[in-house]
């Protein structure tokens, strides 16, 4: 029973990851885009400072809807769209998978600042990726206050509802499609 609850999440995870961002409908493209900016809106409503960092960061990518969820082994996957000095260049695709102790599942938002081009290229060419060891921080009140750019980028997420608990091992991955 165990391996075939392993197979199966592994099936989901493979499907969420290799969904492409191209073949996806400009009806959706546009939910996407609009979804951005709505979840843009909401890290500033969180932290007002915030406002500064999409003003000044050379570019950013924001995925407004993040499905997270795994028991045993994990999975998470969302659409976004990328912006370069404020204008929308492409649209983008985040997985993730995670081996550990986890149960559950939550959605979340999830922006990443990039501070110079080369660091915004890296991740046009789709190498980028995060470790186990890349953190996030939280959006809330004067969060961003303190944060500083590490290798080029600063992430932020934001729970949007559900609950996981959670103690794995995993990485995110990217890949990036202009439009």
């Amino acid at each position: 029973m165990k391996n075939l609850n392993v197979i199966w999440m592994m099936a989901v995870v493979f499907v969420m990851s290799t969904a492409s961002v191209l073949g996806q409908s400009e009806a959706k493209k546009n939910k996407i885009i609009a979804d951005s900016k709505m979840a843009k809106a909401e890290f500033i409503k969180a932290d007002a400072l915030m406002k500064d960092l999409f003003e000044n960061a050379h570019g950013y990518v924001i995925f407004p809807n993040v499905g997270k969820g795994g028991f045993g082994i994990g999975g998470a996957a969302g659409n976004g769209v990328v912006y370069e000095k404020g204008k929308i260049i492409g649209m983008a695709k985040l997985s993730q998978l995670s081996i550990g102790f986890q149960a559950g599942g939550q959605a979340y938002r999830e922006v990443i600042f990039f501070e110079a081009k080369k660091d915004l290229s890296r991740f046009e060419e789709s190498n980028f990726e995060f470790s186990a060891q890349a953190s996030a921080v939280a959006a809330t009140e004067g969060a961003s206050a303190n944060v500083k750019y590490a290798e080029g980028v600063m992430v932020f997420t934001a729970l949007k509802g559900g609950l996981m608990y959670e103690a794995s091992v995993g990485g995110q991955k990217f890949k990036f499609n202009k439009l």
